[in-house]
């Protein structure tokens, strides 16, 4: 059976609860549309300032509280099993706590339904008038007859006065009785059928977005699976440092003194023991190069000095403006260190470039990574330079990567990386 269809059920005793249910969330539903509509009032007055976006961002979330409390009446009146949403949880920094409120979702959610609850609340209202109020008052009209209250007179009648009609007979109370007896009969249907709407509405606008929770759930097992990836590969990068690396150096120490003992002359003996050095000089060339294609070892040191040291070792003149405050994340201290890498190692096999600038700065919780240079330009994703591979890294983390380069230069590549996972 549909959930809508079984709000419809028989009363069976939840008909005094409906009704409470729907007086006491009219003055709810008069005070949320209330602070939403001083909420946009306000940010349209303060739009010429810059105090209007934030008292914007301050409203959304506010509204939460509201629908929280609507939400507990629904759960406990109607029955109504919905899972309230997510906590609100701002960002650290006046910027990331501006945006997280801007782009909170059950904010939203429950703004719309503050604005689209009021007319059924106005509906609601009325049918309790027309069917329990009128209901009440029609069965016991012969009681207000016999004691003489709510009477009134008109042309020397005494009477009680219906829609303009002047009931002053018992036969004329009894029926008016009757009717009040028949309104009190579908008044608890009728009430039903109109918190239909309702129901549909706190399910729909006020419950948990279960699709978002999930996205939220593969967010975190996302991050949690980077960082232990990191980590894994730092701990790769300290073992062959410390072990394997260690183990060829002495090797090639050892065998630069067998062949002192053997010595220079020429003979079979000292050119194999020469070839082993070379090779095992060439293998601790390789493998610290795999070291620091794994984690650049000057990482452990900040990120700051990681492009430093980088931007120094370019071929072409870089300079250098880098103001991140906090560290980030270990794991977006790699992927922003390889993008800064690639692009200059694109500037000097590529853009024919005289100078280039590398820019790092945090605003909030998102870091800004720009390598500009004023070569030839003409870069594209797809041209082999290994922006396209760049890009995808990047978004394994939501970050993005947007690229300007016109024929004739210059070329800028950003790229935009959450500071934490």
């Amino acid at each position: 059976m549909p959930r809508w269809w079984s709000a419809l059920a028989p009363p069976r005793g939840r008909a005094g609860k409906e009704l409470l249910y729907v007086l006491l969330t009219a003055p709810l539903t008069a005070l949320g549309f209330g602070y939403v509509l001083a909420g946009f009032v306000v940010c349209a007055v303060l739009s010429i300032t810059a105090l209007g976006v934030p008292v914007l961002a301050a409203m959304v979330p506010g509204t939460r509280l509201i629908a929280r409390t609507r939400l507990a009446l629904a759960r406990w009146l109607l029955g109504e099993v919905v899972l309230a949403p997510l906590a609100f949880r701002p960002a650290a920094g006046l910027f990331a706590w501006l945006r997280t409120g801007l782009r909170d979702g059950p904010g939203w959610r429950a703004v719309a339904f503050q604005l689209s609850a009021l007319p059924l609340a106005l509906v609601e209202l009325t049918v309790v008038l027309f069917t329990w109020a009128w209901g009440v008052v029609g069965l016991t009209a012969p009681l207000q007859h016999a004691l003489d209250l709510n009477q009134n007179t008109v042309d020397g009648r005494r009477g009680l006065v219906v829609a303009g009609v002047l009931i002053d007979s018992w036969v004329g109370v009894a029926l008016l009785s009757a009717a009040g007896a028949a309104l009190l009969v579908i008044a608890p249907w009728s009430l039903r059928v109109v918190l239909v709407v309702d129901r549909l509405l706190v399910r729909g606008l006020l419950s948990r977005d279960e699709r978002a929770v999930r996205i939220a759930a593969l967010r975190r097992s996302r991050a949690a699976a980077v960082e232990d990836a990191a980590a894994t590969l730092r701990r790769i990068e300290r073992d062959l440092h410390d072990g394997v690396q260690a183990r060829l150096v002495a090797l090639t120490m050892n065998l630069a003194m067998i062949g002192d003992l053997v010595g220079r002359g020429p003979g079979q003996t000292g050119d194999l023991l020469e070839s082993a050095r070379a090779n095992a000089r060439d293998a601790i060339k390789d493998l610290r190069d795999v070291i620091h294609d794994i984690h650049p070892p000057i990482l452990d040191n900040g990120l700051e000095a990681a492009i430093a040291t980088l931007t120094a070792r370019s071929s072409v003149p870089v300079s250098c403006d880098i103001r991140i405050g906090d560290r980030p994340a270990a794991a977006i201290e790699t992927i922003a260190y390889f993008c800064v890498a690639e692009l200059l190692t694109n500037v000097v096999k590529h853009s024919r470039a005289t100078r280039a600038t590398v820019e790092l700065s945090r605003r909030g919780d998102r870091l800004r990574v720009v390598v500009s240079d004023n070569g030839s330009g003409g870069a594209h994703e797809a041209g082999g330079s290994g922006l396209r591979g760049l890009a995808d890294r990047v978004a394994t983390v939501d970050g993005t990567l947007s690229l300007t380069s016109p024929p004739g230069g210059p070329t800028v590549v950003s790229v935009f990386l959450p500071a934490h996972l």
